[in-house]
């Protein structure tokens, strides 16, 4: 609860966040920037004349409820727009408030998490069976061997999802990896909770371990609004090191196994997104496809050294700028120019 309340302070769209159940119907859409404050320090070295931050994209979707897998609430609309996204975030309400509804009609943060984890998994169990039995059905054609890997996955799917217990982080080979990706199953997709807190309790809006942080809607709604340049303060008087926006943010591009590498000249200095693991002509695949094509050699040098070296030509002369192949794997935080024909 609250989840349309912290999408808009995130997003800055108006959206509808009224005071009753299932207001949002048609998913709401945000592009948002990641916070990093390297680009700042990066464009300062090299006289920029403007910093271009990467984005990810929040989605609000309609809220869960028991039932939800039996059409309840909006039941298959919600589980067919969730099925869209790459991960999911979860907003449980924490705070007490007699004014504001819950659903359930009690405020049980662990319950809710219940109920929504049950939901996800009864609408896979759903897909999973179907496959399974359709699967059993042609074991015997020219494709039994594939039919057979397949079948083998899904009855470890089946058996999980018995169990109550999400897909996310299942024992995969690689080829069951790959036959995973065209169920597009809601629980195994990654998941990260939102406890959304009382304003009494602001002081607990920190990153939490595991895959949940706390953070108070009303505050963060309020935060917002506040000036760019006076937000420190407002942070520092509340004894904040940073807005629980900005935590979900930086959590949510972790959630998703992305990091950032950086390009840096007097034109601009801008952050690209790349998944975790990605070599160097992959990412220059990222700035124009046909960089990926062409893509001859890397010179990289991580950020901070950079910053030490104080400029792109002052850190060569060092000798601190590195030549990377094809099948250098990138790094969070790397600076790069590529070479292309």
């Amino acid at each position: 609860m609250g989840k349309s309340t912290i999408f808009q302070a995130l997003t800055k769209k108006k959206v509808d966040a009224s005071n009753y159940p299932f207001c949002t119907i048609d998913p709401n859409v945000g592009v948002v920037a990641v916070p990093d404050e390297r680009l700042a320090k990066l464009a300062a070295m090299s006289h920029s004349e403007k910093i271009i931050p990467t984005t990810i994209e929040f989605v609000d979707i309609a809220g869960l409820v028991k039932g939800a897998s039996q059409g309840e609430g909006l039941g298959n609309k919600f589980l067919n727009h969730i099925r869209e996204v790459d991960a999911l975030v979860e907003v449980v309400r924490v705070f007490p408030n007699p004014d504001v509804i819950h659903v359930h009609g009690a405020i049980n943060p662990e319950d809710d998490r219940q109920v929504i984890n049950l939901e996800l998994i009864l609408a896979d169990l759903e897909i999973a069976e179907k496959r399974l039995e359709r699967v059993a059905t042609q074991l015997k054609g020219p494709q039994e061997k594939t039919l057979l890997a397949e079948a083998t996955l899904l009855e470890k799917v089946v058996q999980r999802l018995k169990s109550n217990t999400l897909l996310h982080g299942m024992d995969l080979t690689d080829e069951q990896v790959t036959l995973m990706r065209q169920y597009n199953f809601l629980t195994y997709k990654p998941l990260l909770y939102v406890h959304n807190i009382g304003e009494s309790d602001i002081k607990t809006t920190v990153v939490l371990p595991g895959n949940t942080i706390a953070m108070c809607g009303k505050l963060e709604s309020e935060l917002a609004e506040v000036p760019e340049n006076e937000l420190p303060e407002y942070l520092r008087q509340l004894e904040l090191s940073d807005t629980g926006l900005n935590q979900l943010i930086k959590k949510s591009y972790e959630l998703l196994d992305l990091i950032t590498f950086i390009t840096t000249g007097p034109k601009d200095t801008r952050a690209w997104t790349l998944v975790k693991g990605a070599k160097a002509p992959q990412a220059a695949g990222v700035i124009h496809t046909d960089f990926e094509k062409g893509f001859i050699r890397a010179e990289v040098i991580n950020w901070n050294e950079l910053l030490r070296s104080e400029s792109w030509v002052h850190a060569r002369e060092l000798g601190k700028i590195r030549i990377e192949g094809k099948e250098y794997v990138m790094q969070d935080g790397d600076v790069v120019h590529f070479h292309f024909q």
